[in-house]
Formats: C-alpha cells, structure tokens, sequence
C-alpha cells in the first residue's frame, strides 16, 4: 500500500475502521433493499441485483472518501453474504456438501477480510494499484468501472457454482467433492502461510531492499495470489459434485485465474521491479504463478 494525502488522511485508523463498517451496513441494506425488489425471481437474479446495488453503495461511499481501497474487504465479503444468502433459501442444512462449503467460505472470507485489516492503515491509505491511475482526470469513472464493477462480476462469477451446491437436490458425495475438499483446504492454507509469513517478514527485515525468498516463498513469486485462485477452482469443484451439469460455473474461476495471470501479477512484477533492484535476479529465478512454469516478463518502465 501506498499514502497519500486524501480528504480524510487525519482519520485515526481505529475510526475510519468504524467507517468502513458503516459503509458495509449501507451496502448490506441497498442489498437487501435491491434483493427485496426481485422477490419469486431466481436466486441467481437476487443475488446480481443486491451485488450491483451493494458495490454501487461502497463505490458512492468510496467517492465520498477520497478512497479506492474501501472497496477491497468487499472481496471477501461479499461471497460470505452470498453464500449465506444461498444457505438460507435452500431451506436446509443436512447435506454434508452444503455444510462443508459454507463452513470453508465463512472461515476463508473472515481470515481474508482480517488480513486486510491487518495491512490497512486508514482512511489516508489507499492500495498502490488505485494510487498509481490518480494523475488521470477520469480516475473516478476508471475506479468505478475498474476497481469496483469488474472485481464485483468476476467475483459474483466466481460464486455460481455455490448455486447449483446449495439448490440443486442433494446427491450423494463423490469424487469431485473429494478434490473440491482438498483444493479447498489446501488454498486456504497456503494463502495463510504466504500472508502471515510476509507480515513477519516485514516486521523483522533487516534492510529496505530485502526479498522474502524463503519458504512458501521459494516456491513462486506469488503464493498468495495462487492459493486464492486455488480457492475459487475448489469451490467450481464443489459445484460440478453438486451437479456435473453445471460445468458452465467454472468460468467464474477462468475469469478470476485470467485477472491475477494478466493483471495482478504483472501490476505487481512492475511494481516489485520499481522498487527492489534485486527482483530482476529473483524474476528470472523463481516462476511467477505455477512453482513449474515462468510466466511472460513485463516491461521495465
């Protein structure tokens, strides 16, 4: 993340904490209210309109202060509502699919959305990807229709497969529920190692310039960024052992494994380069996304 001086930069951290929480309450009764007007539409219609209303509430509250970065805990946040949302209008809980995944979205949201906390310093800092587009005249109309509207699709893509777990008819466990369980579980611990190994390892460095290149680390330039793309492929897994019929879902997880391959990673590999001389070396060295495979160079510049 990077600080700039915004219109509430003076905001004590542990207030504009409180904020961000009223503004998710905001975006919760837009969502209700915009859910409520589609009421005997199908789930999936219900859900698209309380996710635009509710992003087009944190994009209002977003413009209002003077900061992007309010958006992000919507990520995580998000799908625990869906989820719950899906949970409830199945009308039952008894199948074990049904309670394994919502159990797995709550614990992996509420893990992500207290990693971001634990980054976020405040009203006066706002991610480095969002700082980085402020010179542009149309920042807020790219913020809207970049940092908001298109992570909000792609995310709500993402989520069609806990439709078909949660109102297809029950069937029995199989395969593919296996290796949903197990690239699942193995996401969430990965990306829990990678998080917490870079908050020690910022915390204890002992020179700017240092790269953490150790552990998990080791294994590819972004291990948090491929155990979040693991997380959505388990969950377009859980969905095909719902229902092979719903194979479809699974371009929610392409859509988001082509935003991190063609987007993040590179933002970032040019960010990284910018910043530490010695990325070079270490781009050349390690792959960027698959511990097997290096992914294209980006351009210094």
């Amino acid at each position: 993340m990077t600080t700039r001086m915004m219109r509430f930069a003076g905001v004590p951290r542990a207030r504009s904490v409180l904020v961000c929480v009223a503004v998710y309450c905001v975006a919760g009764v837009c969502a209700l209210l915009a859910g409520g007007g589609f009421v005997g539409a199908g789930a999936l219609l219900v859900v698209a309109a309380a996710d635009l209303a509710a992003t087009l509430a944190v994009f209002a509250c977003s413009f209002f202060l003077d900061n992007s970065s309010v958006y992000d805990p919507y990520w995580s946040v998000a799908p625990m509502a869906i989820v719950a949302y899906l949970a409830w209008r199945s009308g039952s809980l008894t199948d074990p699919r049904r309670v394994a995944l919502l159990c797995l979205v709550a614990f992996w949201a509420l893990r992500l959305t207290w990693n971001w906390l634990l980054r976020w310093r405040g009203l006066g800092d706002e991610d480095w990807r969002y700082a980085d587009f402020r010179s542009s005249r149309a920042y807020w109309v790219v913020s809207l229709a970049g940092f908001h509207l298109f992570p909000t699709v792609a995310v709500y893509a993402g989520c069609l497969p806990m439709a078909a777990v949660m109102l297809l008819p029950a069937r029995p466990l199989g395969i593919f529920d296996g290796w949903a369980l197990l690239v699942t579980c193995a996401s969430i611990v990965m990306e829990m190692k990678a998080d917490k190994d870079l908050r020690v390892f910022r915390r204890k460095r002992r020179s700017a310039p240092e790269l953490l290149t150790e552990g998990i680390w080791s294994w590819c330039r972004h291990p948090n960024y491929l155990g979040e793309v693991m997380f959505w492929w388990g969950i377009g897994l859980f969905g095909i052992g719902a229902g092979a019929s719903w194979w479809w879902s699974l371009c929610g997880a392409t859509v988001i494994t082509a935003l991190f391959l063609f987007i993040s990673i590179p933002l970032m590999d040019r960010h990284m380069l910018r910043r530490y001389p010695a990325y070079t070396e270490r781009m050349k060295a390690v792959p960027g996304f698959f511990p097997f495979r290096n992914l294209p160079k980006p351009r210094v510049g």
